[in-house]
C-alpha cells in the first residue's frame, strides 16, 4: 500500500463529511456572496394602521467580518461614502437639530415623575435604592432613543487641576479664530482654484527597537508597559491633539480619522482634514501635544494571590453616601480600610512634589500629505482610512510566527493588571479602592475590552468623525443611499417608521421560519433586486432591455 493510500480514511462515509462543505457552510458563503445578512434579526412588524402583522429579518448590523461578513461590508461601505462626502467640502455644512420625537418626550416625562416620586422618598427618610435603579434603566433608555447627554447631570463637583503648560513642552501659536469649517481656496497663474485637504498619519514613540515582522529585537528591554499605557489612553491624546490642530487653524477644523494598530501593535492614526496646513506646522502640534493622567501611583503591588482585599457592607441608611458606595475593602489582615478613589486622589492634590502617573505624547513619525478632491490619491486614501474597519485591533495583524505569538501575549500579561479606568479593579491590587466600588471585584479579572486581547489595550471608538464633517448623521448617510438604490430601482420606498409597531419575536413562535429558509428567502430577493438593477443601469445608458434569462446567462 503506498504513503497516499494510507493517508486516507477508512470509510467512504468518513471521507465524505471530511472533504465536502456542509450545506449550511454553502448557504452562507452564498448569503455572503449576495451581500445577505447571516445573523438576521427576526422582529415583528405590526401595521399600526390595519393591525396586520408580519415578521420582518432586520440585518445585525455587525461591523467585523467574523461576526457577518455582509453586515461588516456595508458598514465600511458607508464610512467610506461618508468620509468621501465631507473631506473637500467647498460649503458650510448645514447641522439642524432634530425636534423630540414622540418616544424622547414620552421617556422624559416618565423620567420627570420618578425623579418627583425619588424626592419624596428621600424626604421621608425612606431607602431610594429601588427607585435609583428604576431611574438609572430609564435613562439608559433615553439614551438609547437618540438623546445626547444626561437629564440630570451629576451634582457632585469636579476635581479640577492646573492647565499650564509642561516645561519641556514647546509652545504653540495660536491663531484669532475665524466661524467656518471649510478650508482655504488658492488659486493658480491660469485661474484654476484649489481647495486642498490634508491626510494625516500619527503614530505613538518608539518602545525598543523592532524587526520587520513588528517583534522587539530584545524583548527584555522592549518597554511593554509604556506600550500598555499608551494604547489605554491614546483616545485622550487624539482629542488634545485636535484641540491643539484648532487653536494653531484659527478655524474649526473637520476631520474623519480611523485608529489602527502597527506591526508593533501599537494604535496608530490615519487622519482626513478638511483644509490645509503647513507641513511644518502640523509636525510642530503633533510635538507639542501631550496629555497627563494623574492617577495614584502603581509602583508597588499590595495584594497578590490569595492575599487579597475583602468587601465589608455599610451600615445601611436613608441617603446614599457621596461616593454611592454601599461597602468598603479592606486588608484581610489588618482589617483596615483601604482609601477610596476620592480619598487617594485627595492625598494626591496634597503632594506637592507628586508627578502625574503617566505623559503620553506622539512619536517622530507624523506623516502630512496634501490631498486634492476627485483625484487617485484621495480615492487611495479613502480606501485606507477604511482599509482594516471590518476587523478587530487584535485581527488586523495576526501572528503567524512563534515569536509573534509571544510578543502579543507578553503585552497581554502586562494589560491585565495594568488599569484602565478609575473604576478598574485592578486598583485593589495596588492597595486603592475602584471608584464606584462594589462586591466581588477582583485584579486582574476586569470586564473591560481594552483588557481583552482582541483589542491590545485600545478601547475607543474606532472610527472619529466630527460634528460638521459632512453635516448628516451616519444614519442619514445610510438613508441617502437606500433612497438612490430605490430610485434606480423605480420602487417606492416604505411606508414612514411611524405608521409600524416593533416587537420581539419571541421563541417558539409558530411563524418564525427556520433560518436555513429565511436566508434562501434573502438570497432570491437580492438576486431579484441586482437583476432589476442591472436592467436600469442598461435603460440609463441606452443599451436594450435585457430579459432575465439574458441576464442570469
Amino acid at each position: 500500500m503506498t504513503e497516499a493510500q494510507t493517508a486516507l480514511p477508512a470509510s467512504p462515509a468518513r471521507l465524505v463529511k471530511t472533504v465536502l462543505p456542509s450545506a449550511l457552510e454553502v448557504l452562507e458563503a452564498v448569503a455572503v456572496q449576495n451581500g445577505v445578512c447571516v445573523r438576521p434579526v427576526p422582529l415583528k412588524r405590526i401595521d399600526l394602521a390595519t393591525g396586520k402583522a408580519e415578521i420582518v429579518d432586520v440585518p445585525c448590523g455587525a461591523t467585523l467580518e467574523s461576526k457577518c461578513p455582509s453586515c461588516a461590508k456595508r458598514n465600511r461601505q458607508l464610512r467610506m461614502a461618508q468620509c468621501r462626502e465631507g473631506w473637500h467640502l467647498d460649503h458650510e455644512p448645514v447641522v439642524v437639530r432634530s425636534d423630540p420625537d414622540e418616544e424622547q418626550r414620552r421617556l422624559v416625562e416618565q423620567r420627570a415623575d420618578l425623579q418627583a416620586a425619588r424626592d419624596r422618598v428621600e424626604k421621608a427618610g425612606d431607602s431610594t435604592a429601588e427607585i435609583d435603579a428604576v431611574i438609572a434603566d430609564v435613562d439608559t433608555q433615553i439614551r438609547a432613543a437618540g438623546v445626547r447627554g444626561d437629564v440630570l447631570p451629576d451634582d457632585r463637583p469636579k476635581r479640577t487641576r492646573s492647565t499650564r503648560r509642561r516645561q519641556d513642552a514647546p509652545d504653540l501659536p495660536k491663531r484669532p479664530h475665524e466661524a467656518r469649517t471649510v478650508g482655504q481656496t488658492y488659486t493658480a497663474p491660469d485661474g484654476t482654484t484649489y481647495r486642498p485637504s490634508l491626510f494625516v498619519t500619527l503614530t505613538l514613540p518608539s518602545y525598543g527597537r523592532v524587526r520587520q515582522d513588528g517583534t522587539p529585537v530584545d524583548p527584555d528591554t522592549y518597554d511593554y508597559v509604556q506600550a500598555a499605557r499608551d494604547a489605554l489612553h491614546f483616545s485622550k491624546l487624539l482629542d488634545r491633539f485636535v484641540q491643539n490642530l484648532r487653536r494653531v487653524a484659527g478655524y474649526d477644523v473637520q476631520y474623519f480619522s480611523s485608529v489602527e494598530p502597527q506591526r508593533r501593535l501599537a494604535p496608530h492614526l490615519h487622519m482626513a482634514v478638511r483644509g490645509t496646513l503647513p507641513r511644518k506646522e502640523v509636525k510642530a502640534i503633533a510635538a507639542a501635544t501631550y496629555h497627563q493622567v494623574w492617577w495614584p501611583s502603581v509602583e508597588t503591588v499590595v495584594f497578590e494571590g490569595d492575599h487579597l482585599p475583602v468587601w465589608t457592607d455599610r451600615p445601611e441608611r436613608a441617603e446614599p453616601y457621596p461616593d454611592r458606595q454601599a461597602g468598603d475593602y479592606l486588608d484581610p489582615v489588618t482589617g483596615e480600610l483601604l482609601p477610596t478613589w476620592e480619598q487617594a486622589l485627595d492625598r494626591l492634590d496634597q503632594d506637592d512634589e507628586a508627578e502625574p502617573f503617566h505623559v503620553l505624547r506622539f512619536g517622530v513619525q507624523v506623516d502630512v500629505q496634501g490631498v486634492l478632491a476627485g483625484t487617485p490619491d484621495a480615492d487611495q486614501c479613502i480606501r485606507y482610512l477604511g482599509k482594516y474597519l471590518t476587523k478587530s485591533v487584535g485581527d488586523c495583524h495576526a501572528p503567524e510566527t512563534e515569536t509573534q505569538r509571544r510578543h502579543v501575549q507578553r503585552l497581554a500579561d502586562v494589560l491585565r493588571f495594568e488599569p484602565c479606568a478609575p473604576t478598574c479593579p485592578n486598583w485593589l491590587r495596588y492597595g486603592v479602592q475602584p471608584k464606584n466600588a462594589k462586591a466581588g471585584m477582583r485584579p486582574g479579572a476586569c470586564r473591560s475590552k481594552a483588557h481583552k486581547p482582541e483589542h491590545l489595550g485600545y478601547a475607543g471608538r474606532r472610527v472619529l468623525v466630527s460634528r460638521k464633517w459632512s453635516g448628516k448623521t451616519l444614519r442619514e448617510h445610510k438613508q441617502d443611499r437606500r433612497a438612490w438604490v430605490m430610485e434606480a430601482l423605480g420602487l417606492a420606498d416604505e411606508q414612514p417608521a411611524d405608521q409600524y409597531a416593533w416587537r420581539p419575536v419571541l421563541a417558539g413562535d409558530p411563524d418564525l421560519l427556520p433560518r436555513a429558509r429565511r436566508l434562501l428567502n434573502q438570497i432570491a430577493e437580492r438576486q431579484r433586486w441586482r437583476m432589476a438593477m442591472q436592467q436600469a443601469e442598461a435603460r440609463a445608458t441606452g443599451q436594450p432591455d435585457l430579459s432575465a434569462t439574458s441576464l442570469a446567462a
